[in-house]
């Protein structure tokens, strides 16, 4: 491929512009690679090389880009008059990382643009530090017992650790073997990680700030969010990818990429162990490979104690508060905090009998159903729809239970006899009461150090039956953050439900995420759903053409499901290979919008 040059080009064949480089662009929408000439010296070498990875400025169609090279090949065809790369920027990516990104493009339907540039620093880097002393990088020293024994040799290892369990020496030791990747799901755990490795006498890399020392392989642990499973570590020896299970580790924009799953595939490449950290691990990872579980008294000692309040015989005049709930919060001492949980915003409506209490879910799949007109309901999960008739006591009558964190806020300041303060994505300073009401935000704000003594979750059948296919797995994940915060069997978790026999629950209460898998397998094996199958989302007023084109492309390996009401389409294959060489054969519409989410986090 060349990229075409006005009069005063250089032709191929020219002596002393013979080099070529092959580039990918940063330019959005644009996928192809174009060859440029490389004048002689540009790089600072003799004969003007430019190595695979390096970030360059190239003139397209008018205007100076930036992009990536990806290949260098010997000559280009005669006859073709192509133009020269314009400057260095610097250092880019690793080829083996510039290889990978090929890989995720296809795996993800994405560019190669997006994931070069989460692969490269985040400003021009052109020279690296060099290493001190002609050994190798210092790794730390374990600070503390290892909760497990981690396996060597290759391959994807799930290391069940309890969600109050410092992963700490799990890296520590993983670095002793090697340079080793570390992946948090939030920038504050990854820079007390690092924190924590360096007072352990290790040379550490934190992401992406110190890029070019990772690049330059003078760390022996690299430490960042998602962006670092792109991250540059040489000689690698093991990657540890902590909290696997964690939505923020897979990316809500499209391409849909999992760290994860990147990391998975470079652990793969390099031929060294992957340790997926986990106090929760879901079905998806548990696939993937082998289940290391901790002890079994580390285990308990690191969930909190979780105690479940059944809401089904409730006075209804109560409304969202509990006699035991309000009893946690009026008892809470000065300096001990208590987190509410209320997620409201952006969820479903939740329906109750208005005789019995008992939730309103579906017979097939058991998520929540909603009222779409009157006298029928419906179920969002799995479409499913039946009358407005209570399968417990008969009754035709049902009430809806919403309410927002700043009418409950009021409510519960009255009932506690005391302040209490509201916690949203969108604020900006935690306040600083000793009772919090929130969003699942709030406890993402939250801090292990900060004294919270207890969270109370006020209506967890949202998150118990909501309708998506990994709620249970999501639902658990919350119990566990909640453990983390209230570091384990020092605190408390109360749970409000009117499904106080659901497996999450169960599992939280005796320590044992196992429990939560109870039929998950089967009923996804069922419907042909992850890990049994690989899944794409697609909408966009360009969707129903070009899914119809996928599905004919794939000769009836995939199956097309829609649109739904929202305008999405399904699309299921036996596996990724099925899913992502169909997606790869037919090319985007020059017209219209159109998203393409593989595998998204919240299906």
């Amino acid at each position: 491929m060349g990229a075409a040059e006005p009069a005063g080009g250089l032709q191929v064949g020219d002596r002393g512009v013979t080099p070529l480089a092959r580039v990918v662009t940063d330019v959005g929408g644009i996928d192809k690679e174009f060859d440029y000439l490389v004048p002689p010296g540009l790089a600072g070498g003799a004969d003007g090389q430019l190595a695979v990875g390096t970030e360059v400025r190239v003139p397209l169609g008018g205007r100076r880009v930036g992009g990536w090279v990806v290949a260098r090949p010997g000559a280009a065809p005669g006859g073709i008059t192509l133009r020269p790369v314009a400057k260095v920027r610097g250092i880019g990516p690793t080829p083996d990382l510039v290889d990978l990104a090929g890989w995720a493009a296809w795996r993800w339907a994405g560019r190669r643009g997006t994931f070069l540039k989460t692969a490269s620093a985040d400003h021009a880097v052109t020279r690296l530090p060099e290493r001190d002393g002609a050994g190798s990088p210092r790794p730390p020293a374990r600070p503390g017992r290892t909760p497990v024994d981690l396996p060597p040799g290759p391959g994807v290892h799930v290391v069940r650790l309890a969600p109050a369990t410092d992963p700490t020496p799990v890296v520590a030791e993983a670095a002793r073997r090697g340079p080793v990747l570390a992946i948090v799901p939030t920038a504050a755990r990854a820079a007390v990680l690092a924190t924590r490795l360096r007072r352990a006498g290790g040379d550490v890399a934190l992401m992406p700030g110190d890029w070019p020392a990772a690049r330059a392989g003078c760390a022996a642990v690299v430490v960042g969010t998602r962006s670092a499973a792109w991250a540059p570590c040489p000689d690698l020896g093991a990657v540890v990818v902590i909290d696997a299970h964690d939505e923020a580790l897979t990316s809500e924009g499209a391409p849909t990429w999992s760290a994860l799953r990147v990391a998975t595939e470079r652990a793969r490449r390099s031929g060294v162990p992957l340790y997926a950290l986990s106090p929760c691990p879901p079905l998806e990872i548990l696939a993937a490979g082998r289940l290391v579980p901790a002890d079994r008294g580390g285990e308990i000692s690191g969930w909190a104690l979780t105690e479940v309040v059944d809401r089904r015989g409730d006075d209804p005049r109560l409304g969202l508060w509990s006699e035991r709930l309000v009893t946690l919060v009026r008892g809470a001492t000065p300096g001990q905090r208590v987190a509410c949980v209320l997620n409201r915003t952006g969820r479903i409506r939740l329906l109750a009998c208005a005789a019995c209490g008992e939730l309103a879910r579906c017979e097939v799949c058991h998520a929540a159903m909603s009222s779409p007109a009157p006298g029928a309901l419906h179920c969002p999960r799995c479409g499913h729809d039946r009358p407005t008739v209570c399968p417990t006591c008969g009754s035709t009558r049902f009430k809806a239970l919403r309410l927002g964190t700043a009418r409950a806020r009021e409510e519960l300041e009255r009932l506690a006899d005391r302040p209490v303060g509201e916690v949203t994505a969108a604020t900006a300073t935690l306040p600083g009461d000793d009772v919090l009401i929130g969003t699942e935000a709030l406890l993402h704000r939250l801090d292990p150090a900060s004294g919270l003594a207890a969270v109370a979750f006020v209506d967890f059948d949202q998150e118990l039956l909501a309708p998506r296919v990994r709620a249970a797995d999501e639902a658990l994940s919350l119990l566990a953050l909640a453990s983390r915060l209230v570091r384990g069997r020092t605190g408390r978790v109360l749970v409000q439900t009117r499904a106080p026999d659901h497996a999450v629950l169960r599992a939280a209460v005796q320590a044992d995420p196992v429990i939560a898998l109870e039929g998950q397998a089967e009923l996804r094996r069922a419907l042909r759903l992850p890990p049994y199958a690989a899944v794409a989302v697609v909408h966009g007023d360009a969707a129903a053409t070009w899914v119809g084109a996928v599905g004919a492309a794939a000769g009836g390996a995939i199956e097309v499901i829609g649109p739904d009401p929202a305008g999405r389409w399904m699309l299921k294959a036996a596996d990724e290979a099925i899913l992502c060489d169909a997606l790869a054969t037919v090319p985007r519409p020059a017209q219209g919008t159109l998203r393409v989410a593989v595998d998204p986090a919240r299906l």
